[in-house]
């Protein structure tokens, strides 16, 4: 179970790395017009598919934390 448990971490912290690259590419790509474009449009297509990447990353970093403690829980399961 545990070995199960740090392949999900290590897949999940991939995942986390692969989210963050991919929003911060769509950064890089994001032209001047959409930048000076009027506030009041609403969010631009770069901005959405930023903000989704990040939202992405956010989930997978929480994947990772949640099944790093269930692998530290089950290494000692005495511990008080």
């Amino acid at each position: 179970m545990q070995t199960i448990l740090a392949i999900l971490v290590v897949i999940f912290a991939i995942g986390a790395l692969v989210a963050l690259v991919r929003g911060i590419i769509i950064f890089l790509r994001t032209k001047d017009e959409e930048l000076r474009r009027d506030p009041s449009e609403g969010p631009s297509q770069s901005s959405l598919r930023q903000n989704n990447m990040m939202w992405r990353r956010i989930q997978f970093q929480a994947l990772a934390v949640i099944a790093a403690v269930l692998v530290l829980l089950l290494a000692h399961p005495h511990a008080s």
